[in-house]
């Protein structure tokens, strides 16, 4: 059971005990709550960089993150799921001054192209999509920071721009487990990415310079505006309190990102751990390689719907191999998720007749247990296991 556990649930809802991965711990974790009735789940899930329109590979990630919420569902939790939209960062900045567009202007596209997608891909819509230039966030993000430089975990350097100390949190690395000292530091680091050979004192708040442009607010600390790391935990921290149940994203995220996050949350609340249970999902390769544009492989929603498929086929294609395992995506993959569909489709064509009929004997045979394929998916969420008890069941019902 992770740090701070709480109490498992005592109801009816449901009497298989649910596991899933924990980055943190590199653990298979039973699943419980903070909630003490043991119903309700906060979940924050990283969004998309509003620079260009989100690929496939960004697709894999919400798709999984989709599924974990309607298991939860399944399984009688109400989940209170929380996908921020970061507005500003290098990446915004850069597009909107390359296009000569406010900022506003240049990421509401992109913002709009999302949606569409996710209806397109059957997502669930979150309960919140909250953009890190809204006012109340940014208010957010400086009253954080300057709790942390009150505690003593951030300063303000030379630049004018504030970063945290890492040294000051002693658990920091221990998501990606990383051992600090040895690893090179090169002193601060203002850009928002970085790797682990270049581990830093991260910004909190950039002091303005003419690459930003008209993007900054107003701070103690001078004209600026925020990194991105701080930006995801003023969202969440506001709209789901100093702890949550379960954060996801890509393996991409953990270092510096949700590394990061740990050490502004906790470092400002106080309390720990900031995140019971970490969930990551694997990289997405397309026909062997990585994806790149250089290689003609890039590709976003809107160019596989030109091919032909469907939202649905696509969906089923990023879905059907387990989230933590790379998915190598295909077109020869595609094919067979629109013919995993049509004999699906088919198989409820036929109950359905069946069940106009009158026919009674429609039901599967006792050899095949109902719940199965939620059994299956209660293992940290093994989807190909449970399709393969879902064609079972199909092949045996046809018979």
């Amino acid at each position: 059971m992770p740090r701070g556990a709480a109490p498992a649930r005592d109801d009816n809802l449901r009497d298989m005990a649910l596991r899933l991965f924990n980055t943190y711990s590199r653990a298979l974790e039973e699943f419980h709550p903070l909630d003490p009735e043991g119903k309700i789940v906060k979940m924050y899930t990283c969004g998309p960089t509003v620079y260009s329109r989100a690929h496939i590979g960004n697709f894999r990630a919400y798709v999984f993150e989709d599924l974990l919420q309607r298991h939860l569902e399944l399984r009688g939790f109400k989940v209170h799921r929380v996908m921020n939209l970061t507005d500003v960062d290098d990446k915004t900045i850069r597009g909107s001054r390359a296009e000569n567009l406010p900022l506003a202007e240049f990421t509401a596209p992109f913002k709009e192209a999302f949606f569409e997608d996710l209806e397109a891909l059957q997502i669930k819509m979150p309960g919140a999509f909250p953009a890190a230039t809204e006012e109340r966030y940014i208010e957010a993000m400086i009253a954080m920071i300057k709790t942390l430089i009150e505690r003593e975990l951030a300063y303000q350097a030379e630049d004018k721009s504030v970063y945290f100390r890492i040294n000051r949190f002693p658990k920091y690395g221990e998501l990606a487990h990383f051992d600090l000292a040895e690893l090179k530091s090169t002193g601060r680091v203002k850009n928002d990415e970085y790797d682990k050979e270049h581990v830093g004192d991260f910004a909190l708040w950039k002091a303005w310079d003419e690459e930003d442009g008209p993007v900054a607010w107003e701070s103690p600390w001078g004209r600026g505006r925020p990194g991105w790391h701080i930006e995801c935990s003023a969202m969440s921290m506001a709209l789901l309190g100093d702890q949550l149940d379960i954060h996801c994203g890509g393996v991409d995220n953990i270092f510096p990102h949700h590394e990061a996050e740990i050490a502004q949350s906790e470092g400002c609340s106080g309390l720990a751990p900031f995140v019971r249970y970490w969930l990551h999902c694997a990289h997405l390769l397309v026909e062997g390689q990585k994806m790149s544009k250089s290689l003609g492989n890039f590709y976003v929603l809107p160019d596989l719907l030109a091919k032909g498929y469907s939202g649905r086929e696509v969906r089923y294609a990023l879905l059907r191999v387990h989230y933590r395992a790379p998915l190598n995506f295909t077109f020869e993959g595609l094919e067979e998720a629109r013919q995993a569909l049509a004999r699906l489709d088919e198989w409820l064509r036929r109950l359905w007749e069946a069940a106009r009929a009158g026919e009674r004997q429609v039901h599967q045979p006792k050899t095949i247990e109902d719940d199965k394929f939620a059994e299956a998916l209660d293992d940290d969420l093994n989807i190909s296991a449970a399709l393969g008890h879902l064609f079972d069941q199909i092949r045996v019902s046809n018979r």
